[in-house]
Order: structure tokens, then C-alpha cells, then sequence
């Protein structure tokens, strides 16, 4: 089962051949670390996934979390890996030693939780939220607030969440409409119903800490007006212990599609007009708190989208080299034996593109989490300002294409077993299903595409892109001395130069009428997507060229393998963006004008 998880030789090769995390050894923060210290943290983490997280994923899908009116019951085995995973210290893993962590590059500790969101998203989404919460903490929350809350969440003894979505707002923050009352002790009176919040209610740890978006009266309207508050399900008092339940509710369950064992919960807030909160920060900046907590997330989503579409890909490849069926084209003997389907040149199309998906979307997400290791640690200020507007330019773009192509994957996986992957008994049929959500997770598809063209390509005067730019030229000139990949350097450059030409086109409409240069806004995401993830390709191209100098036997295999997909993303995948540009280009407005009425 281990080797349908996550490749690992897989993440070595993104981690120390093409992102370099070896030198990160030599920033202070990271200095007690070293190629073997991050080598045993991946042990520790495929041993804990493959051992406690994969064998329960079936269980867990089949048997959803339950609620009598009182108790939210899950599969036993979901308390056990979480336990485990806790106690080997992945909780806190980019944690100050001093606060029990492990003081990981995030870099690493991405790659570590990769292999338990390929073994089962639905198990290692509690942690994830959690990891969440108490980096949101640690970032804007008071000393007095990090004191109370942050050795629990990082110890596993309080799990996290975050409480946006309503059910008259949707996505729509803006029309957010809990309330938050001061009270004379200088807490808040925290009152409304929160939806579809993930883990929002379970009995995995001695405590929930929700932090809430509300607004305080008086507030201005809009998303200007929204302030975040920390709201535990049991209040805790000096020395962190738990006092009385804190008047949250859970009013009951959502049974979603996919991550069937995460309860999806609706929560009710001061039913009783006892619910209390703690704002963090200043009042009205509670969206902008948020999104620390949720570009965290969004790294996340993309991060399990990869890693559900790799499960699926090495589910669908294993099924393909074991199931006979069928003769080669040029075979006239039906006496024959039949071959692997693997043997077959449409199944290794289907293997090849899925390969090519979450090989690139994992590059992604790995990228953007050494961003976030340079943001923090890069030995210069203006290196870590480099670093954060790249990472905010990029962030919707690792959210949402992941989720859009990774679960093409997950959709190929299902074709290669045929109607076998139809069926319960083979967990592609699964791991489609989980995979189906990320797209709608942390902000839709369509979201992410508002912001990407709607304000983050123009963001600083357009500073992120043209540094992203500048770096995709870098290895866009390294190819050039590589006569394989000359020409896909060549292409990336002419993709991406037109990719800035509609930039300024769509900016240009955009001020002159936002509906319609917004209009066909996830086309350019999709185009965005694919040049930054033919970058990655290019980039693991490179590295392989490298690699394979010295390399014999399965290691050349391996790198042949990663050239055969690098040349198929650009060869079958890059060229997608130029007519999708072209259409940008033309302004085209058939979806904005199409009126609700002729739907």
C-alpha cells in the first residue's frame, strides 16, 4: 500500500534537486538541520501514513461520522493516526523548538504532510485546520491569547477550525452577518450560525478553538467591517483548564460527496447568549487576519488535490501493469496471450498525462512553500520581500490548478481501471470523490480566478509577476544549453511573453468596464496555470538532465520517466494556452451576455 501513497523518491528529487532545501541548513533558523534530519522526518511520516492513515480511509468513507444530539461519533482508527501523527511531532513540525516543535523548513514539513493526505485527506484534514489555526495565532493573536491557546494546539490537546462560510453568504463574505457585542469584561458576545465549517465539531481532542468572523455594531458594511475572534467550545481558564461549555452548538451534519470521514458541520453561536470571543488584532481587520490562516490553506488544498491525484495515478498504474487484457495492434493470433494494458498506447496516454498532473501540481505546491521558507528566512529584507510577492501572486494559482487538473488525474485513474473503477472495491472510485472538493474548497475555482486577474497580477505595480518572470527567464536560459529541453525553454518564453501582452489587455478592459474584463476570468487562470506549471517542468527537466550523468538501472528509469512527462506538458499541455489567450484577447463576452432567462 506504501507505494500508493506517495512516490518518495518522488519528493527527494523536488526537494533536494530541484528546490535545493539542503542550503536552507545554512540559514540560522534551520542550522541544527541537515539532509538526514529531513530524510528521517520522511520516514517518520510515510511510516505513520502508511501504518495508521491508509488502512482506516475505506472504513472512514463507508462509515460517516454520526451525531445521536449529543455526541459526534467517528471510526476509532481516526483518533489512533491522529494520535500518532501528533506524538511524532508533525502538529508543530515548523514550530520554535522552544514551543515543542521541530523547527522544520515549511518546505519539508509540506512534504511530509504530503504523504498523509495521499493516504486519507479526510483523517489528516483535523490536522490540518489545526496547524492552521495556531500559525493564525502565533502571527496576529495577543501574548496573552499565543499563551492560552498555542501549547495546546501545538500539542494536540485543543484542535482548530475556521468559521467563515453562512448560510446566507456563501462565499459572499462581505454579507457576513454574526454579531459580535462587547461585554463589560472585555470579551465579545459572539451570536450567529456558521455552515459547511470542516470539523467543527468531534471528540479527537479536549477542546475546539473556532476562530469566527463576525461583526462588532457599528462596523462599517462590506468586508470592511468584519472582525475575527477566538471562540473555544469550552472555555479555558488560568493554567489552561477547561471551564464551562462555551454555548456552541452543533445544530448538525452536512454528507458530502467526498472526505466523508470530516465532519462537515453547521454551528449554532449563543443560542443561549452565552457564547464569549476574544478578538484578535484590531477590530474591522478580521478578513485580513483570515487570510493568513487561509492562504495557508489554500496551499493545502492544492497540496492534497496533488496528492489524492497522485494516489490515483499509482492505483491506475499498478491496476495497469497487473490486468491483462487484450494483444497489440499488430497481433493476429487470437491464441495469443494477452498483454498488460499498460502495453497499450492510449493507457500509457492516460498514465503519462495523469503522471505529468501531479508530478506538476506537487512541484507547485513545493515551490510555494520554499517561498514561504524565503519570506521568513531569506538573509536579506529585500529577498524576503521578493519572496512574499511571488507566493501572493502565486497562491490562488497552487489552490486552483491542482484542484482542477489533479482531479483529472483522479478522473483517468477511474478510465484506466475501467468499469472496475466504477466500484467500491477499488478505491479510485474514493479517491475521485475526495478529489472533487478541493475545487470548491477555500474560495471556488472561479474565486481564485477573480483574484488572480481581478487584483493580484496588478499588485505592487505588478512586482510579483515580473519577478516571477525574471525567474522563469533564468531557467529558460539554463535550457537553452540542453538540447532536449531547448526548445520547451523556447516555448515557455513565447507563452509567457504572450501571457504579459493579455495581462495588459485584460487590465486595460478592466478599467474600462470590470464585468467584462473580468468576464472570462478562469480562462486566464487555467492559461496562467499552465505556463507556471510548465515552468516547474521545465525546472524538474533540468534536474533530470543532471541526474541522469551519473545514473544506472531504476535511477535512470526514474529520470527518463520525469523527461518523458516534462516533454509531454509541453508538448500536449502548454500549447492549450494559445488559443485560450487568443479568446482572452478578443474581449469575447458570449458568457456575459447570455442572460439568466435562455439558461
Amino acid at each position: 500500500m506504501t507505494s500508493r501513497i506517495a512516490r518518495r523518491r518522488d519528493l527527494e528529487f523536488q526537494l533536494f534537486e530541484v528546490l535545493g532545501v539542503e542550503a536552507l541548513t545554512e540559514r540560522a533558523r534551520f542550522s541544527e538541520h541537515s539532509r538526514e534530519t529531513f530524510l528521517g522526518a520522511l520516514d517518520t511520516a510515510l511510516e505513520i501514513a502508511a501504518e495508521k492513515f491508509a488502512p482506516h480511509a475505506h472504513r472512514a468513507d463507508e462509515s460517516e461520522p454520526t451525531f445521536d444530539g449529543t455526541r459526534v461519533r467517528l471510526v476509532p482508527e481516526v483518533k489512533e493516526a491522529l494520535d500518532a501523527y501528533v506524538a511524532a511531532g508533525f502538529l508543530a513540525a515548523t514550530r520554535d523548538y522552544a514551543q515543542g516543535g521541530m523547527q522544520l523548513p515549511s518546505t519539508v514539513a509540506r512534504a511530509c504532510q504530503a504523504f498523509f493526505e495521499g493516504a486519507d485527506v479526510a483523517t489528516t484534514s483535523y490536522a490540518s485546520l489545526t496547524i492552521a489555526a495556531a500559525s493564525l495565532i502565533a502571527a496576529h493573536g495577543s501574548p496573552e491569547q499565543q499563551q492560552r491557546y498555542l501549547p495546546h494546539l501545538h500539542s494536540g490537546r485543543f484542535f482548530g477550525t475556521m468559521a467563515l462560510t453562512e448560510p446566507q453568504a456563501g462565499s459572499s463574505l462581505a454579507d457576513v452577518r454574526t454579531s459580535a457585542v462587547p461585554a463589560a469584561d472585555g470579551s465579545y458576545a459572539i451570536s450567529g450560525t456558521k455552515t459547511f465549517i470542516s470539523a467543527g465539531d468531534h471528540e479527537l481532542a479536549e477542546n475546539i478553538v473556532h476562530l469566527v468572523l463576525a461583526r462588532i455594531p457599528g462596523a462599517p458594511p462590506g468586508v470592511k467591517g468584519i472582525s475575527l475572534f477566538i471562540v473555544p467550545k469550552l472555555r479555558v481558564e488560568e493554567g489552561g483548564r477547561l471551564g464551562a461549555p462555551n454555548d456552541v452548538s452543533l445544530a448538525g451534519l452536512f454528507h458530502k460527496m467526498g472526505w466523508r470521514g470530516t465532519t462537515s458541520t453547521q454551528l449554532s453561536f449563543g443560542e443561549a447568549g452565552q457564547c464569549r470571543g476574544e478578538l484578535v488584532g484590531e477590530p474591522h481587520r478580521g478578513l485580513a487576519y483570515m487570510f493568513h490562516m487561509m492562504n495557508e490553506a489554500r496551499i493545502g488544498v492544492g497540496l492534497n488535490a496533488a496528492m489524492i491525484g497522485t494516489a490515483s495515478y499509482l492505483h491506475a498504474l499498478a491496476y495497469a501493469r497487473e490486468r491483462p487484457q487484450g494483444r497489440p495492434l499488430g497481433s493476429k493470433d487470437p491464441r495469443s496471450p494477452q498483454v498488460p494494458i499498460v502495453e497499450h498506447a492510449d493507457v500509457r496516454r492516460m498514465l503519462l498525462a495523469s503522471k505529468a498532473y501531479v508530478e506538476g501540481g506537487l512541484g507547485l505546491c513545493l515551490h510555494a512553500a520554499r517561498l514561504v521558507d524565503d519570506q521568513e528566512t531569506a538573509s536579506t529584507p529585500e529577498a524576503r520581500a521578493d519572496a512574499a510577492a511571488q507566493l501572493d501572486l502565486l497562491t490562488p494559482v497552487v489552490k486552483a490548478w491542482p484542484a482542477r487538473f489533479c482531479l483529472e488525474a483522479s478522473d483517468l485513474a477511474i478510465q484506466v481501471h475501467g468499469g472496475y473503477g466504477y466500484t467500491r472495491e477499488y478505491p479510485v472510485e474514493r479517491l475521485y470523490r475526495d478529489n472533487r472538493l478541493n475545487a470548491i474548497h477555500e474560495g471556488t475555482n472561479g474565486i481564485q480566478a477573480l483574484d488572480l486577474l481581478g487584483r493580484r497580477v496588478a499588485a505592487g505595480g505588478g512586482r510579483g509577476l515580473a519577478l516571477v518572470g525574471r525567474s522563469l527567464q533564468a531557467d529558460v536560459r539554463s535550457a537553452a544549453e540542453h538540447e532536449p529541453l531547448r526548445p520547451h525553454g523556447e516555448a515557455l518564453a513565447r507563452a509567457w511573453e504572450q501571457l504579459l501582452a493579455t495581462t495588459r489587455r485584460l487590465g486595460e478592459a478592466t478599467a474600462r468596464d470590470v464585468e467584462l474584463g473580468l468576464a472570462n476570468a478562469s480562462v486566464y487562470l487555467e492559461a496562467f496555470g499552465h505556463a507556471v506549471v510548465a515552468w516547474m517542468w521545465l525546472r524538474q527537466g533540468l534536474a533530470a538532465i543532471r541526474g541522469l550523468v551519473s545514473a544506472t538501472g531504476e535511477e535512470a528509469h526514474f529520470y527518463r520517466g520525469k523527461l518523458a512527462a516534462c516533454h509531454y506538458f509541453f508538448r500536449w499541455e502548454l500549447p492549450r494556452t494559445g488559443p485560450q489567450l487568443a479568446l482572452l484577447d478578443s474581449l469575447d463576452a458570449t458568457c456575459l451576455e447570455t442572460r439568466p432567462e435562455w439558461l
